[in-house]
């Protein structure tokens, strides 16, 4: 007859079951593997959208630009609803602004780079030359760059005319996604109401007010990048033509105009064009004038990151550029220079979503655990203040 000692010895506690056991891993270990798994289904769920995003891309690029010109001209369209136009004629009258602003921009970058670009290649060549007497291999390789650039182009030009198809198939699709993102954009500004009310129809339970502010706030980060970029875009390109036109560099126009355009990829755009224009200068006016272009450059981009950056994006864009710079890299490994273009205004939006997502959980946390201070005069919890 077994008596308490016995149960003692066995481990088992006086009403306890002798078979209930401690877990076999840790609180800590089963914590991390369900972030493990957290992560890793995250992950596969993203590397999915991506593929199919890569394999869709004749639909998806149309779209995405879309999105982004229709944040971009959002104001204009919001104004003259505001000034009581039908919505169809104002998001005409805005797609029409967005024909004219992309073409003429197109045109005008074009047209310099075009006027300019031997004079501009022929500087990189002198440049190249001239550094190869002090860097040996280095300044070798520039100089073939710069030598074979005109000719690759040639090249390029030349395989494109004898594949005249496959050139009218690459020109027919450039139409095709242009125009579709043209439309997509006219019904994006028009329609943005009654994509409210199908989110409002189609959500599942009560989640529609959060679905509607995250989309909002995701959008609001693609507008604020679109519009604070093309300003500093602009502020840059101006004040750095200007200065390469005081000091006779040659292309001045053409190098601005690679400023404007290397604008809209933040850091390694400005640096890429900052360095062609301080080149040019050194192989066409000497060191000395190399020098003021490189105070010029650097001078525009103490300018952009303490004083513009701060008052044009600050309130509307909040990304470390270390972030930025993992999303240049991951955009331009899924779909190059497109990539590079679309990936910090996507990146932007979901910062934002990610935000508001993170707010609407902390005041959701909030309200659960109200006290008995957190009730009203009829006994019912109050609301948390909004921040």
């Amino acid at each position: 007859m077994r008596n308490d000692s016995d149960q003692d010895r066995s481990g088992a506690e006086p009403g306890r079951p002798p078979h209930d056991r401690q877990p076999l891993l840790p609180i800590e270990a089963r914590r991390a593997a369900a972030w493990c798994a957290a992560v890793l289904l995250v992950a596969a769920v993203l590397g999915v959208g991506v593929w199919l995003c890569v394999e869709l891309s004749a639909a998806v690029t149309p779209v995405l630009l879309a999105l982004l010109g229709s944040a971009l001209l959002g104001p204009l369209y919001r104004q003259l609803v505001s000034m009581k136009l039908n919505r169809s004629l104002a998001a005409g009258l805005t797609c029409a602004v967005l024909v004219v602003v992309v073409g003429g921009a197109g045109y005008i970058v074009v047209s310099a780079l075009v006027d300019t670009g031997d004079q501009i290649l022929a500087s990189l060549k002198d440049a190249a030359s001239d550094l190869s007497k002090h860097f040996g291999m280095a300044g070798n390789s520039l100089s073939d760059l710069a030598t074979n650039a005109k000719t690759l182009v040639t090249k390029f030009g030349g395989t494109a005319a004898s594949g005249l198809l496959a050139g009218v198939s690459i020109v027919g699709q450039f139409i095709a996604a242009a125009v579709l993102a043209l439309l997509l954009t006219f019904f994006f500004l028009r329609d943005s109401d009654k994509a409210v009310r199908a989110l409002h129809d189609w959500a599942p339970g009560d989640s529609a007010p959060q679905l509607e502010r995250m989309a909002r706030r995701g959008f609001q980060s693609i507008e604020g990048f679109m519009r604070g970029t093309t300003v500093i875009a602009l502020i840059d390109a101006i004040c750095i033509t200007v200065g390469l036109l005081i000091l006779q560099v040659p292309g001045a126009l053409g190098l601005g105009a690679l400023v404007f355009v290397g604008a809209y990829i933040p850091y390694l755009g400005a640096f890429i064009s900052g360095a062609v224009a301080i080149l040019v200068a050194f192989a066409d006016r000497g060191i000395v004038i190399a020098l003021w272009a490189l105070g010029v450059v650097v001078a525009v981009q103490v300018l952009e990151g303490h004083v513009l950056q701060p008052m044009i994006q600050s309130r509307t864009v909040q990304m470390h550029p270390a972030v930025v710079m993992l999303a240049i890299t991951a955009g331009a490994s899924v779909a190059g220079i497109l990539g590079m273009l679309l990936s910090v205004p996507l990146t932007a939006a979901a910062s934002g979503v990610l935000h508001e997502l993170r707010k609407g959980y902390a005041a959701d946390s909030g309200t659960g655990s109200s006290g008995p201070d957190d009730t009203g005069p009829d006994g019912s919890a109050t609301a948390p203040a909004s921040s």
